[in-house]
């Protein structure tokens, strides 16, 4: 979290609050940043206000603000409002704050938006990218971008990887996700042979080793893969936006679209409550309407 400004009170606080996070609920440093924006938000609103002193009117004036702001979605918005509910939670929790000032404040609905996600198809495009670069570049990024499509990673899940989280014998993954949670996850046959061939140009890297590199030898980073990804699609025949969070739908979409049981896909995304995983069965469902209606003799209108 930026700090170029005094340390006011409020700010001291929010540092020990993100510490504490870090400390003993093994936030990653994505996560942390994400809470201290969120929070620096409230602090440039009151930089003069005691931790003890924040009341029901300043949230709900934080919050008029946040709704006043242009551009600013609603999911932004929510985000925020929860960054600053753990927040009150930990100056409760330590005696600096009476009350809950946050309690009764109501907040915007939230919505439902379906996740966006590549077809099957168009994922074949994706992979059929012609390789006009670097060819050790290549056996990187392309193995890089079938594992998170085969199994479903988190772009800081796939930066923290070592060369032994891959057993190939087994043709799994070992995965730590948030908080620090361990998880085996299936690797497909294709993503474990670009995995085989990529290792093998490294000339036997030990199993303590980041699984992927940068240009420099070191540990690819969360924006390493944002930028190889976005390289890799300007060479493709796909003319839209796709993250490395679009990968990841699209596996949990393709897996339900084929028969995958709920709880299978949850566990193998590492979403700790069954309704995070929820929002995949409305996209099957609208996969099986389509289906249906070319399909069925008597669905035509």
């Amino acid at each position: 979290m930026t700090t170029e400004s005094p340390q006011g009170p409020l700010r001291l606080q929010v540092e020990r609050f993100l510490t504490h996070l870090r400390a003993t609920r093994n936030y990653s440093p994505h996560t942390l940043r994400a809470y201290g924006k969120d929070l620096e938000a409230f602090v440039v609103k009151y930089p003069e206000l005691e931790p003890g002193g924040i009341e029901r009117v300043h949230v709900r004036a934080f919050l008029a603000d946040l709704q006043k702001e242009g551009g600013l979605a609603r999911a932004t918005i929510l985000r925020r409002m929860a960054a600053l509910r753990s927040f009150v939670k930990f100056l409760r929790a330590g005696g600096l704050l009476k009350g809950n000032p946050v309690f009764g404040v109501p907040l915007p609905k939230r919505g439902r938006p379906l996740p966006k996600f590549l077809t099957e198809s168009e994922m074949t495009e994706l992979f059929s990218a012609p390789q006009n670069y670097d060819a050790d570049q290549y056996a990187r990024d392309r193995s890089l971008l079938e594992l998170i499509y085969s199994s479903g990673l988190r772009r800081s899940e796939v930066t923290s990887l070592n060369v032994g989280d891959v057993d190939s014998l087994s043709g799994t993954v070992r995965v730590f996700g948030k908080g620090s949670k361990e998880r085996i996850v299936p690797v497909g046959n294709d993503a474990l042979r670009c995995l085989r061939d990529y290792l093998k140009r490294r000339n036997g890297p030990e199993d303590a080793d980041p699984l992927f590199l940068n240009s420099r030898g070191g540990r690819l980073s969360d924006g390493g893969i944002v930028y190889l990804l976005g390289r890799w699609i300007k060479r493709s025949s796909l003319k839209k936006k796709i993250t490395p969070h679009v990968l990841r739908h699209s596996f949990a979409t393709h897996l339900m679209n084929h028969g995958c049981d709920i709880r299978t896909v949850q566990e193998m995304l590492g979403h700790s409550s069954l309704q995070t995983t929820q929002i995949y069965t409305h996209v099957s469902l609208d996969r099986m309407k389509e289906v249906y209606k070319g399909a069925h003799p008597r669905s035509a209108k």
